[in-house]
């Protein structure tokens, strides 16, 4: 008789076919759930602000403008370094998940750099903006815009750089661990955002915005 068969008793036995063996609905974890909901929230977000950039493009009666104020070749370095993170974290969670401690150190630290540079340039930026060519974000539409928009994404970056950070020193300490890294994933979820709006934003200020 078939391992996939029962047999029923009586006079006229027949057999019945066994169901299938119930196996648990793979779902996402709490903390999983609770990243995803915090950045579709952010989404929300930089739509707004995005949107709001847009609309107020060309409409300012006093300079400086994104053609003269912009600089390109200074802004495509560092999204270079910023989307290069987004490759290096994922190798980081890659290592650590074959449970090479050494190697996650090695490609976390050097996301935590490369977004350390990220936001040096655009300190940088800043400065030249603020300092040689007046733009504060009260000087015009651009101004606010501009400084609202990109800064909240550097804000973003910060906060991301932060929190890998504290994951550094928690793996230094060898209480991050093949088996204990799902803080780990959840820093990632929240880092390839970051770097994904980056694009957006990028593409809108410094390409369509000028």
């Amino acid at each position: 008789m078939s391992t996939a068969e029962t047999t029923v008793g009586g006079p006229e036995a027949r057999t019945l076919p066994v169901p299938p063996a119930i196996t648990a609905e793979r779902t996402l974890s709490p903390g999983q759930w609770g990243i995803l909901s915090f950045l579709v929230s952010e989404v929300a977000l930089f739509g707004t602000l995005i949107v709001v950039y847009v609309f107020y493009l060309g409409k300012d009666v006093v300079g400086p403008t994104p053609r003269v104020a912009l600089s390109l070749a200074l802004v495509v370095g560092t999204t270079i370094c910023l989307l290069s993170s987004s490759v290096t974290i994922h190798l980081a969670g890659k290592t650590l998940e074959r449970g090479n401690q050494g190697g996650f150190l090695l490609w976390w630290a050097a996301t935590i750099g490369l977004g350390v540079v990220f936001l040096l340039g655009t300190a940088y930026e800043w400065y030249g903006l603020i300092y040689h060519y007046g733009l504060t974000i009260s000087r015009n539409l651009f101004g606010t815009t501009y400084y609202t928009l990109v800064g909240l994404h550097a804000l973003h970056v910060s906060g991301g750089v932060t929190m890998m950070v504290i994951v550094l020193g928690l793996a230094l300490s060898r209480q991050v661990t093949t088996a204990n890294r799902s803080g780990v994933g959840l820093v990632s979820w929240y880092w390839h955002f970051v770097d994904a709006v980056w694009v957006v934003v990028f593409t809108v200020v410094y390409l369509v915005g000028r």
